[in-house]
C-alpha cells in the first residue's frame, strides 16, 4: 500500500486532462511562469535600494527654533509684482 503505481499516476493525469483541458493547464503553467518572473525581477529592483539606504549617511537636521533648540534666522521675503496691461 505505500505509493502508486505508474497506472494510478497514468488515470489521475487522464482524469485532471479529461475535466481541465490541455489548454487550460497550459494556460496557468504559463500564467506561473510569468508570475515568477516578474517577482524575480522586483526582487532584484529592490536590492539596490535596499543597499542604497544602508550605506546612505543619515540625513542632518536643521534647527527649526522649536523647544530646546536655537531659532533658525528668518530669511527676508521677497516679493515680486507684476503689472499686466489693460485690456
Amino acid at each position: 500500500m505505500g505509493s502508486f503505481s505508474i497506472w494510478h499516476w497514468l488515470i489521475v493525469l487522464l482524469v485532471v486532462l479529461l475535466l481541465f483541458g490541455s489548454g487550460k493547464i497550459s494556460n496557468l503553467m504559463g500564467d506561473l511562469a510569468t508570475g515568477i518572473k516578474s517577482f524575480k525581477k522586483n526582487m532584484k529592483e529592490d536590492e539596490p535600494d535596499a543597499s542604497l539606504a544602508e550605506s546612505a549617511p543619515p540625513a542632518a537636521t536643521k534647527p527649526t527654533g522649536s523647544i530646546g533648540g536655537p531659532a533658525a534666522p528668518a530669511e527676508p521675503a521677497t516679493t515680486t509684482t507684476t503689472s499686466r496691461p489693460a485690456a
